[in-house]
């Protein structure tokens, strides 16, 4: 019974103590009904506007940042004191050529030798050989040679050189011959017939009419300058 009556005091007394609390705060009134509302008020920013675009016709131009005349004009300034105005814009016209060292080369006309060759071998004595067909194959064999001797011949000694030489069917160089006692006694004269015979090998092959294993043939070949 004692614990319930301290209970009950206890009780109460937290009660009263918290009511007194409540009600001696001025907002909390339960009571009071006519509790003014507060208002919010709501204010609109109107954004700003965006900055038109600029449009250029093509006759027009936007205005540069800087104003600057129509024309440019570049101020007339004379040159630093220590320039010798003459010397830089007008040239010395009293110079000397033989103070500056310097020569006009003279023009040398260089001797111009002009040098014709001329290499020739006896044509066949048709009398003494009745063939045509010899004589058309000896005319392709000395034109072969006078070829070739044209291309050896680059000295400008002169003279005869008299060779022998055989040829077999199939056109083929078998034998050559010197002969030194009607020949030139230059040394090149015959080295320069002897390589032409040699290069101007192989010949045609016979033709038909010619039935014979090898021919034989006697040029002369003369080295000339015109």
């Amino acid at each position: 019974m004692f614990s319930d009556r301290v209970f009950l005091i206890t009780l109460i007394l937290s009660v009263t103590l918290h009511g007194i609390i409540l009600f001696t705060n001025p907002r909390f009134n339960i009571f009071d009904t006519n509790k003014a509302i507060e208002k919010l008020e709501v204010s609109y920013i109107k954004p700003p506007a965006k900055d038109k675009e600029i449009t250029v016709k093509p006759s027009q131009r936007p205005e540069p940042f800087l104003r600057t005349p129509s024309k440019i004009l570049a101020e007339h300034r004379s040159p630093p004191l220590f320039m010798d105005q003459e010397k830089i814009f007008k040239p010395n016209r009293n110079i000397n050529p033989a103070d500056t060292g310097f020569t006009k080369p003279s023009l040398i006309k260089p001797e111009i030798i002009a040098i014709k060759k001329k290499i020739t071998l006896p044509a066949i004595d048709i009398n003494k050989i009745n063939s045509p067909s010899y004589i058309s194959y000896y005319q392709i064999v000395r034109e072969k040679i006078k070829h070739s001797a044209y291309r050896n011949y680059t000295r400008t000694e002169t003279g005869e050189v008299y060779l022998s030489f055989v040829i077999s069917r199939d056109g083929l160089l078998k034998e050559v011959r010197l002969n030194q006692e009607k020949s030139s006694p230059n040394t090149y004269l015959n080295e320069i017939a002897l390589k032409s015979i040699n290069d101007a090998s192989p010949f045609p092959n016979f033709p038909q009419e010619l039935n014979y294993p090898q021919l034989s043939f006697n040029v002369a070949i003369s080295f000339e300058i015109e």
